[in-house]
């Protein structure tokens, strides 16, 4: 089963000594218990996690530390959005980036937020009132299928979601026609190695792996944005690099 949400995103790595990682991040909430099961290796390695208590998932991942290391900002503007567009955030959890996204399209773009939770869509709408964004869109998702139309989205954002992903080649062929013809998806997701922030490092996926399977499922692969100090961020097209002609 996917889980399109934030994986702990937000977690103390336990094994790190707390006066160590200090400067590198700054003190983050561990989140509560949940349950998961971890499915090693291959191309469909998944964690799976429980997050149907939308309220309890807040203090994680809208912890005010989390803006040091996530830097929405500095990321949605490295997207370059164009106003007016439409971008889906697949696995928008609580609705994190929401407000950001909202600003980029501006009032006349569209922003769809899914989950496939219940309880995260019914919180991201609440949001989206008190944030003042008519312009997002909370949507439930399936775990096979995040609800998009052929043609919807300019692009794609999928942050610290990519790992949870059943089949993740069959799943991101598919996703291809859901985005306008040279639209684009665009992947973060926490590095390899012992790092402050994010899952255990055996449930991580290599931007090297992420590569690789989104190729085999037609995508064509952009740049890679140096813009955070834990999380690769991988750019991938629809139809082939902006700009540059097909080969004959």
């Amino acid at each position: 089963m996917l889980a399109l949400l934030l994986a702990i995103a937000c977690a103390h790595d336990a094994s790190r000594d707390p006066a160590a990682s200090a400067e590198a991040a700054p003190p983050v909430q561990t989140p509560p218990p949940a349950e998961h099961a971890h499915h090693p290796g291959g191309d469909d390695a998944v964690v799976h996690h429980s997050f149907h208590d939308a309220e309890r998932w807040v203090q994680v991942f809208d912890d005010p530390g989390r803006a040091a290391w996530q830097k929405p900002a500095e990321l949605v503007a490295a997207l370059e959005i164009q106003p007016g567009s439409t971008v889906a955030d697949i696995g928008a959890g609580t609705g994190y980036f929401n407000r950001y996204l909202a600003e980029a399209v501006g009032p006349e773009g569209h922003v769809v937020a899914i989950d496939i939770e219940p309880s995260m869509v019914e919180h991201m709408a609440r949001r989206a009132v008190q944030e003042g964004t008519p312009q997002v869109e909370a949507r439930l998702g399936r775990p096979d299928d995040p609800g998009l139309k052929p043609g919807e989205a300019d692009l794609v954002l999928m942050v610290d979601t990519y790992h949870h992903i059943d089949g993740r080649v069959s799943y991101f062929a598919a996703l291809r026609d859901r985005v306008a013809p040279g639209g684009r998806l665009v992947v973060v997701d926490f590095k390899p190695g012992d790092l402050p922030v994010g899952p255990p490092p055996g449930h991580r996926i290599s931007q090297e792996q992420v590569v690789d399977e989104l190729t085999r499922a037609g995508w064509t692969i952009g740049d890679s944005l140096d813009i955070l100090p834990y999380q690769y961020v991988q750019v991938a097209w629809r139809d082939g690099l902006p700009g540059v002609l097909p080969q004959p």
